[in-house]
């Protein structure tokens, strides 16, 4: 029996993984990504390419994609927490424009899927977050397209609250998803 629980978002081609965590009194374990366990529950992409950032409370990065060489990517939480986010850019997909948003911790271990096709930002709710992703293609800067994270059409509820978002120069400045269309 595999080491992962994966739940089918609303959006096709997104999951949320809930690995199984075996812990004790000297901490725990859990296999974070194993190819057969995948491949049997349809995602048989292979993956590239590991990122891992580190940001303070309120920083929002996204929302991001590549152009010619678009990413899938399993991302998780290491420290902290984020409320991450994908957004469905793929031409002719019945959910183009929808989007889906998760909660995800050190301390509930979810990992989202996110495919080919999508816009992905997240933002920081703890004091400080370790995110890490895996991606089925590298990263390539000149390939860089993005959106808007507060988009007045896409119109992603982020929890954000009292918080002050803090955004790099690059995101200030996307394009809205009308311009993107």
């Amino acid at each position: 029996m595999g080491q992962f629980n994966f739940i089918k978002q609303d959006i096709d081609g997104l999951y949320v993984i809930e690995p199984k965590c075996f812990g004790d009194n000297r901490g725990y374990f859990m296999e974070t990504y194993n190819y057969e366990d995948f491949n049997n529950a349809g995602l048989s992409q292979v993956f590239v390419q590991d990122n891992q950032s580190s940001s303070g409370k309120g920083v929002l990065r996204g929302l991001h994609f590549q152009i010619k060489h678009p990413q899938g990517k399993l991302v998780r939480v290491l420290k902290g927490e984020v409320y991450d986010v994908a957004v469905d850019i793929r031409p002719g997909s019945k959910t183009f424009g929808k989007w889906h948003g998760e909660y995800l911790s050190a301390e509930n271990k979810r990992q989202f899927y996110i495919p080919e096709g999508f816009a992905h930002g997240f933002l920081v709710l703890s004091e400080e977050a370790e995110f890490t992703y895996k991606c089925t293609d590298f990263y390539h800067p000149e390939d860089e397209g993005g959106i808007i994270w507060n988009d007045k059409d896409l119109k992603i509820d982020w929890p954000i609250k009292d918080m002050e978002i803090i955004l790099s120069e690059k995101d200030k400045r996307q394009q809205t998803f009308s311009e993107f269309k």
